[in-house]
């Protein structure tokens, strides 16, 4: 079933930026391509521990309909596909990193602990 275009009508501009980043992995596609630059699938993958196959290709291909991931697919054998963050993805992620601190600072607050990325996609 075809998933309805998001364009609106929204209530303000807090419902319309939720509902492009809406789903557990979009912020963190963001974070990863704004940290890393360019991303090969695998690279993603591995960046973001828990995300299923199928879920980050959703989630990229949503990003990439909402201008906000530029997808380079290069003319090799076997292909090769990078991911970048366009222009309005990284000011997107810019806007999001008041969201970041206040995140956090919660962590913070209330002892949570950070998931250590690097341990478990090398580990």
């Amino acid at each position: 079933m075809a998933k309805a275009p998001r364009n609106g009508p929204y209530i303000c501009g807090i419902d319309a930026a939720l509902d492009v980043v809406s789903g557990k992995w979009k912020g963190l596609i963001l974070w990863e391509l704004d940290a890393r630059r360019v991303r090969r699938f695998a690279e993603l993958r591995r960046g973001l521990p828990g995300v299923s196959e199928k879920m980050l290709t959703q989630h990229l291909r949503e990003m990439e309909e909402d201008g906000l991931v530029h997808r380079e697919v290069y003319a090799e054998v076997p292909p090769r596909v990078e991911y970048s963050l366009t222009e309005h993805g990284r000011t997107l992620n810019q806007a999001l990193g008041p969201l970041g601190a206040w995140g956090a600072e919660r962590m913070r607050r209330e002892g949570s602990e950070a998931v250590d990325v690097a341990e478990i996609s090398h580990g």
